[in-house]
């Protein structure tokens, strides 16, 4: 099945009205893998309401270096190509949906 849809470039992609959390992480990570599992259970649940992306830091290592990702789990939540928030380490879905509140209006 063709689609006609062009890929969408990472700056297109976050600088969107919806907002767009990023997880920055590796397919070595421990605690990334934890982060996915959180990640596919919020995006079930907030629905349009964010868009959940994933960059493999060892595949995409340029995006990583703009972003000074410097450990894994990374994420980060953007707005209209602005960062809005940004945390290290594993998150809890809770947290999440309270960052969403908060700044994806």
């Amino acid at each position: 099945m063709e689609t006609s849809e062009k890929k969408q470039t990472f700056a297109d992609i976050i600088n969107s009205e919806t907002p767009v959390l990023v997880d920055f992480f590796a397919e070595w990570c421990g605690p990334c893998k934890m982060m996915s599992t959180i990640l596919k259970d919020f995006a079930a649940q907030m629905g349009d309401r964010v868009r959940v992306i994933k960059i493999d830091v060892d595949k995409n290592p340029a995006v990583a270096q703009t972003y000074r990702i410097q450990g894994v789990p990374t994420l980060m939540l953007f707005q209209k190509g602005e960062t809005k928030w940004r945390q290290s380490g594993v998150v809890q879905k809770r947290q999440l949906e309270q960052v969403i509140n908060q700044f994806g209006s």
